[in-house]
């Protein structure tokens, strides 16, 4: 065997400069190329260390006696159980070291430095100025001119009265503001997690028929959504967020979107009876089997609104410097079709409104939470698919806005602050809440410097809570479905899917799987089905890894993929393998056969 160039795995032997730490820093980033010796003879597996080395020596033999080098591995040395255990449970759970701020800290220190984890307003609030202040108040008035017309919209959505998307706009805000870690999060109720909320409890509760019993699982579904979000935060197991993948969040959203863009029809079209089903067949069937209580007037007003809505977004969109257009035109809607109905009394002529909304702040629901059978399992059912898919939306926006800001968010502790938050929102007459795209891209585009926003938002809502509800009684329904209906186009990203196809074929089988069996069957079913498939993509990569040939660069000691790399030239009777995963019982079997 010819004379080798260095192997690129030469670093994995130990040498005497090297700190343990930069060794285990070494063997736990590098992928292990196998090498081959290429000899005549059969190579027979080795069953003990003296044979090892007898077959080692004999491979070293056969190369004519040309090669000067020789390179071992050395075994790592078998560690004891009680700390092979440790040491993974602390990689899985706790690879931020969260403790490590408390060592050496004197009693009154650990105590200020865990109210500020729990707390980061505590570290943040003190170094507050005026200036942040001013960007704050901008930002805060600018996201409730867009909450209070989405929280009313999103409430309707999920067959709940109102009046509730003003509470949920509300204390949920103020909890997020002190717990909270991302400084462009603004908190709301969403549309998906209203249309799951609706699905789920209106196949037990018929929200027409009982209303009150349904308001009263609605709570409880968030109470146990917040439980679930909570206790995520607080045993560390945040990773099982990220199964949903980015292709499972594109499709699904997706999907929902255009489940709820269907569900406005009834609005549009200005229907008293609806269909309950959420997929497309069935909506489509109840759509045209009324086409004799199809209301003109109802849909021309709808059309007028949409148009307005999607035009200033799109002026938005083409000049940043113009976000507050956009911004403000869902609450303009809202005004222009109030005073629209009022003096045409066009609620006489078939344009449905919203009716008489309760002044007042929040009232108390702890009384109202349902722990009886048969109700029980079906509000914890809910709870936990919507508070996850608003986990997987408000982490995913907080890195989204952090990332562009160069600055880091905890997940855990975000789940901890949004698990929170909605646990109190349940008890004072909210559903649930997280940190909505549309309502968040509006704060950072308007300059939000910290969760401040989200105070003054808080405050904007509570003022309308004691004071312009009534102004809210001639809003014709038909200007809340433009208004969802505007906001959901958003989230159909064709790009992105477009270049799932063009970067990863199974990763686009993902995403439209979770779409088609959002649109075509339900929600829950291609939640379920996307993360299925994106659990089986994890397996196959685990247990059928890729296998690549690596060929050593000219000039150099470096070995690349003789695929990528045209230049990279295979050693001469050694094929040196890099396998892209490690070597599991699931894949021993197949790379042995490879």
């Amino acid at each position: 065997m010819p004379h080798l160039p260095q192997p690129p795995f030469h670093s994995l032997t130990p040498t005497a400069h090297q700190s343990p730490n930069t060794q285990k820093k070494k063997l736990s980033t590098k992928l292990f190329p196998l090498v081959f010796c290429m000899g005549n003879a059969d190579y027979v597996y080795p069953s003990t260390s003296d044979e090892a080395e007898a077959a080692a020596a004999e491979c070293n033999n056969n190369d004519n006696n040309n090669s000067s080098h020789s390179h071992k591995v050395a075994i790592p040395p078998p560690q004891p159980f009680v700390k092979s255990l440790k040491y993974n449970l602390k990689e899985t759970f706790f690879p931020d070291d969260p403790l490590r701020q408390f060592k050496n800290q004197s009693p009154p220190r650990k105590l200020l430095l865990g109210l500020q984890y729990f707390f980061p307003i505590l570290e943040w609030g003190p170094r507050y100025s005026l200036d942040f202040f001013k960007a704050d108040l901008i930002s805060g008035v600018t996201i409730a001119s867009l909450a209070i017309p989405q929280g009313i919209s999103y409430a309707k959505l999920a067959n709940l009265p109102p009046i509730l998307g003003l509470y949920s706009s509300f204390v949920p805000a103020l909890v997020y503001a002190m717990m909270g870690s991302s400084r462009d999060l603004a908190v709301g109720t969403v549309a998906v997690a209203s249309l799951l909320t609706a699905s789920m409890l209106g196949s037990q509760v018929s929200a027409a028929e009982n209303p009150q019993l349904y308001l009263h699982l609605a709570f409880t579904a968030t109470f146990f959504a917040g439980l679930f979000q909570a206790a995520l935060g607080l045993f560390r197991l945040g990773f099982i967020v990220d199964f949903l993948s980015h292709a499972t969040i594109v499709g699904f959203m997706a999907g929902a979107a255009t489940v709820v863009i269907l569900q406005q029809l009834k609005g549009i079209l200005g229907l008293d009876h609806f269909t309950h089903a959420t997929d497309l067949v069935s909506v489509m069937r109840s759509v045209f089997s009324q086409t004799h209580q199809w209301r003109w007037e109802s849909a021309l007003l709808g059309f007028c609104f949409l148009f307005f809505l999607l035009v200033t977004r799109q002026f938005s969109k083409k000049r940043p410097k113009f976000f507050w257009v956009s911004a403000l035109a869902p609450l303009t809607s809202v005004i222009l079709g109030s005073l629209l109905v009022y003096f045409t009394h066009a609620e006489k002529h078939g344009v449905q409104v919203i009716g008489q909304l309760k002044k007042g702040l929040n009232p108390l629901s702890f009384g109202d939470l349902v722990f009886v059978s048969p109700y029980l399992s079906t509000a914890i059912k809910t709870g936990i698919v919507t508070g996850v898919i608003a986990l997987a939306e408000g982490i995913a926006v907080g890195r989204s806005f952090a990332m562009f800001k160069n600055y880091h968010i905890d997940g855990n502790k975000e789940m901890i602050a949004i698990g929170t938050m909605n646990v109190v929102g349940s008890l004072t007459s909210c559903y649930l809440t997280t940190g909505p795209f549309s309502r968040s891209a509006v704060n950072f585009n308007a300059g939000c410097k910290t969760a401040v926003s989200n105070i003054v938002m808080a405050l904007a809502v509570m003022l309308t809570l004691l004071f312009l509800t009534p102004l809210f009684h001639y809003t014709p329904l038909v200007v809340l479905s433009s208004i969802i209906i505007s906001a959901m186009l958003g989230l159909i990203d064709v790009e992105a899917a477009l270049h799932l196809w063009s970067i990863d074929k199974f990763d686009f089988l993902v995403c439209i799987s979770a779409y088609a069996g959002v649109v075509f069957a339900s929600v829950e079913i291609g939640l379920v089905l996307a993360v299925g498939i994106s659990v089986l993509r994890v397996l196959l990569f685990v247990a059928r890894p890729k296998t690549f040939i690596l060929g050593n660069v000219s000039n150099s000691g470096i070995y690349r993929n003789v695929e990528q790399y045209p230049n990279a030239a295979t050693v001469p009777g050694v094929l040196v393998l890099e396998i892209d995963a490690p070597i599991y019982f699931a894949n021993s079997s197949y790379l042995r056969e490879r």
